[in-house]
């Protein structure tokens, strides 16, 4: 769903990123009084399994496919706003190594899969959360509406922002791309889900939003283990990952935009997340994943390090920013 540039008017471009460096700016400001410093490993971990998992697309029939977004996994980990900041580090990393989204929608692809994506699926995650029993099986069901939810707001927003440009109808592509959308929310529900559960099953505390700072080595020990999986799935799955074009991509052939990508793009150390000179695709996108991978894990520890709150003591627990009940 990453909008190449050429796709928004100058306009449209101008006012999400507005809306964009706002949200992320607020976010920001509550990380500084919400994130323990403690957590910031599990930061790094986040953005590091998104970008991970953005590069294994699935098909979704039509001659469409889907990867995960990942917002309400790091919703559900860290909360709505330490969320932001995974989300937005991701897009960025993608927009200026990968040339994964253009520079001039970066804004939009913030604004629509940081903000729109992120506070929808929390806010259909903390309503489910408090409508139905405090159980693990609510919990993982509202994981998975969350997530679809989150998917399908993105896409709407994606939308709108083409119609608002003039790039085509409203009328036609809000079906177009919600069409699609909703079937890879179903993948981006199940995956999440999967993922939360296993987490709950093993090391349930993390996903609470107040810990000791007696666990801090045990999120270092996660965040290890979570990093070595994050570079498994780009070594062992992402080669063989769906060539089918993504949803937007999809409506942009279907609907006949999709010339209107601009002709050149920023100079991207891996383009295409390939490695110039190799001959190998698959090692060429193994060696590339990996690069993402780790530079992600770094650039969002060192972008959590750098708001995070202070320690302090057990009884002096910051607000809770995190999900709405703890498993």
């Amino acid at each position: 769903m990453h909008i190449p540039d050429g796709f928004l008017d100058i306009k449209t471009a101008a006012t999400c990123g507005a809306l964009a460096l706002t949200g992320v700016g607020v976010a920001l400001h509550t990380v500084r009084r919400t994130l323990p410093e403690r957590r910031v490993p599990l930061v790094g971990l986040a953005a590091a399994f998104v970008f991970a998992a953005q590069m294994l697309n699935f098909p979704v029939g039509g001659g469409a496919s889907g990867h995960l977004m990942g917002s309400v996994l790091a919703v559900v980990l860290l909360g709505p706003s330490a969320a932001v900041l995974v989300m937005t580090a991701v897009l960025v990393l993608q927009c200026f190594m990968f040339a994964d989204g253009g520079v001039t929608a970066l804004g939009a692809n913030v604004f629509n899969m940081a903000l729109v994506s992120t506070f929808t699926g929390y806010a259909v995650y903390r309503l489910l959360c408090r409508l139905g029993p405090d159980t693990p099986r609510t919990r993982l069901m509202a994981t998975a509406f969350a997530a679809w939810s989150s998917t399908v707001a993105a896409a709407l927003a994606c939308a709108g922002e083409l119609a608002l440009s003039g790039t085509i109808l409203w009328a036609l592509v809000s079906p177009t791309m919600l069409g699609s959308h909703m079937f890879i929310g179903i993948g981006e529900g199940l995956i999440t889900t999967l993922v939360v559960a296993a987490i709950a099953r093993t090391r349930p505390e993390l996903l609470g939003a107040r810990q000791g700072p007696g666990q801090a080595g045990g999120y270092v020990e996660f965040t290890v283990y979570g990093l070595l999986v994050a570079l498994g799935l780009v070594i062992f799955v992402a080669p063989f990952a769906s060539p089918s074009p993504d949803g937007l991509e999809r409506a942009a052939a279907t609907l006949g935009f999709e010339q209107q990508t601009a002709a050149t793009r920023i100079a991207s150390p891996l383009n295409d997340y390939a490695v110039a000179g190799l001959d190998t695709t698959a090692l060429s996108t193994i060696l590339a994943g990996g690069i993402g991978a780790v530079v992600a894990f770094i650039f969002a520890l060192l972008l959590a390090r750098a708001f995070a709150l202070p320690e302090r003591a057990p009884s002096a627990a910051p607000p809770n920013d995190g999900p709405c009940c703890a498993p």
